[in-house]
């Protein structure tokens, strides 16, 4: 199943606020999607890697679906993450995000169990026949232990098992070979090919790339929508200038004491730290086991905000 338009642009992965409890804080992620849509993204994607999705209940993951899509109201397509272990779970994922209004949903390859790459192939095939919406292949190697072969990943769009591809695998040579290998299958028509790299955007628009999705542009949007135009524009001088900017912007998911943090912690962190200074949620909070940020690492992010003009 394809998008019934293409799916292009910038389409965040929306981070979940949270209360200093660890709920979901409702009216901030509603402010947060309004200025999203605002600066102009063109689509949504909730219950991915900075979303949180691992961290929280299906209880909670239903809710922010059901918020954003419920927000929105079709002004624009929200995609889901229905990311779990087996496909069982995940299928119980797909159930929820299409209930609860998702427009598409994100799968990863199994992950837990050592898996084949015929039974990844017959994961996505399965789930692709029980959904009612496109889903998009999610390659995050880093978080899953599995690369999504370019082969496997064209032959699944080929049979119209998948409708696009998330890559936040930062293997360019391969996400080329998608790109080019999609280009030239006559059934790969509207296959949605997107980066989920904040540093590789205008490498990979290059390349002929349809979208990205990328972290930081929760806390940059303006940026992020502002160098997709620029890059489809032709104005790669400019696209590049922007790309820098942005890459600086990066450094702040590094605020972090290694010593005592895991890199997740320092880089969600840090957008939420961002989110929360730039007035776009209440708090900060990222969710449990993760640990907070300082009050000086937190001066930190604010010092790379002033620095790319946000503050």
């Amino acid at each position: 199943m394809t998008f019934p338009t293409p799916l292009t642009g910038v389409v965040p992965p929306v981070c979940t606020p949270l209360t200093p409890d660890r709920e979901v804080d409702v009216p901030s992620l509603i402010r947060l999607v309004d200025q999203l849509v605002e600066a102009g993204v063109h689509g949504l994607f909730v219950l991915g890697s900075t979303s949180e999705a691992a961290y929280l209940t299906d209880r909670q993951r239903r809710l922010v679906t059901e918020t954003v899509t419920g927000h929105v109201a079709g002004q624009l397509p929200v995609l889901a993450g229905a990311i779990d272990m087996t496909t069982a779970r995940v299928l119980d994922h797909v159930a929820d995000a299409t209930a609860a209004g998702a427009d598409a949903v994100v799968v990863t390859a199994p992950f837990y169990t050592r898996t084949h790459p015929s039974e990844i192939a017959r994961h996505f095939r399965l789930i692709a026949a029980r959904s009612t919406v496109p889903v998009v292949a999610y390659d995050i190697p880093v978080a899953v232990h599995t690369k999504l072969p370019a082969e496997l990943v064209l032959e699944l769009a080929s049979d119209g098992a998948l409708a696009g591809l998330k890559d936040s695998s930062g293997d360019l040579a391969a996400f080329r070979e998608v790109v080019t290998g999609a280009q030239h299958r006559p059934d790969t028509t509207g296959f949605a090919v997107l980066t989920g790299s904040e540093l590789l955007v205008d490498a990979a628009l290059a390349l002929g790339a349809d979208g990205a999705v990328p972290g930081l542009a929760n806390v940059d949007p303006h940026g992020y929508v502002r160098l997709y135009r620029l890059c489809r524009a032709g104005d790669w001088a400019g696209a590049r200038a922007e790309q820098e900017r942005l890459c600086t912007l990066f450094g702040m998911v590094r605020v972090g004491d290694p010593a005592r943090m895991g890199g997740s912690s320092s880089a969600l962190g840090a957008f939420k730290a961002a989110l929360q200074l730039r007035g776009m949620i209440d708090c900060p909070a990222t969710a449990e086991p993760q640990v907070p940020l300082s009050a000086e690492e937190t001066e930190r992010v604010g010092k790379f905000l002033a620095a790319a003009g946000l503050l």
